[in-house]
């Protein structure tokens, strides 16, 4: 099973970002689910969301206190909260940044986890060329899923399909092309 924790602020979508990564999962046939944990509800607190997917049935119904991979929306809170609490030493770690992740202060998870392998995109910079607003999620579901394989890009295109009306979805669709390719490259490169 892989366990995913979103992490980011109230406004960056989140949570939507786990219900279409699980409806991705969906329409490879395999089984996920997606929920949120909120503080307080308010645009700008600290949001996280889980997603869990796998070839079986999932009976686990808790928090994912112990992911195989981190998507942090809002660099602000790499400093602010233990994000990495639970990370599998072998983990993925995706940052909405666009500053190099020498400069992100990480240097520390790599020393107590040199087997994490950490990507920095600049997601909320796709978002605000192609949609017009800075929701990195959907610029991040694609990186993660060029990193990580876990489900296509097809998937993620036709879930964000299903998930917002075309005036919507067809901006996204194209910040999520574009952070694939981006991701791609730098995975390969990794």
């Amino acid at each position: 099973m892989l366990q995913v924790r979103i992490h980011g602020r109230g406004g960056q979508g989140v949570v939507s970002g786990a219900e279409v990564l699980a409806v991705a999962a969906f329409l490879e046939g395999r089984h996920a689910q997606a929920f949120p944990s909120f503080g307080s509800e308010r645009m700008g607190a600290p949001v996280m969301a889980f997603c869990r997917i796998d070839d079986r049935a999932i009976r686990l119904r808790e928090p994912v206190m112990e992911p195989d991979a981190l998507i942090i929306q809002d660099a602000t809170l790499l400093h602010q909260v233990d994000l990495f609490q639970g990370l599998s030493r072998s983990g993925t770690v995706l940052v909405n940044s666009s500053r190099p992740l020498e400069d992100l202060g990480l240097s520390t998870l790599l020393e107590r986890t040199p087997d994490v392998r950490l990507f920095a995109l600049s997601a909320t910079e796709l978002a605000v060329r192609h949609v017009g607003r800075p929701v990195p999620n959907m610029p991040l579901l694609a990186a993660f899923a060029a990193l990580t394989g876990v489900i296509g890009l097809d998937s993620v295109i036709a879930a964000i399909r299903d998930k917002f009306p075309a005036r919507l979805a067809e901006p996204n669709v194209a910040a999520a092309c574009e952070a694939f390719d981006i991701a791609r490259k730098e995975a390969s490169h990794a």
